[in-house]
């Protein structure tokens, strides 16, 4: 694959169809209150499924530790965004007395 289509893949395939799958995965991990150990498994999981994709259907390396390590070191860091703002969420709503929010990221107890 040439430059030009290699960053055309990584964006629609690995960003755009995988990085849903890890907001999902993160939202889904962080609604249920699962560790975030988990998000790490999963993305590895994404990670090899976006390898092979891109191997199957684009004709890129399916052993490639870099490509491997780029794109999963991406969809982790969506899913992690993506269960950090869910789980503050999830604080301030189920815990309103106790927590405010401070920014998407971040919550404070309340000051009493």
């Amino acid at each position: 694959m040439n430059a030009t289509a290699d960053t055309s893949v990584y964006i629609g395939l690995t960003l755009v169809v995988f990085g849903f799958a890890a907001v999902m995965t993160g939202a889904a991990l962080a609604s249920n209150w699962r560790p975030w150990l988990q998000l790490l498994v999963y993305t590895l999981l994404l990670g090899a499924a976006d390898r092979f994709l891109v191997y199957a259907l684009f004709g890129g390396d399916l052993l490639s530790l870099s490509g491997y390590l780029r794109d999963t070191a991406s969809l982790l860091l969506i899913g992690a965004v993506s269960y950090r703002i869910t789980q503050v969420k999830k604080m301030v709503t189920q815990y309103p007395w106790q927590y405010q929010r401070q920014n998407w990221f971040f919550y404070r107890s309340v000051d009493r």
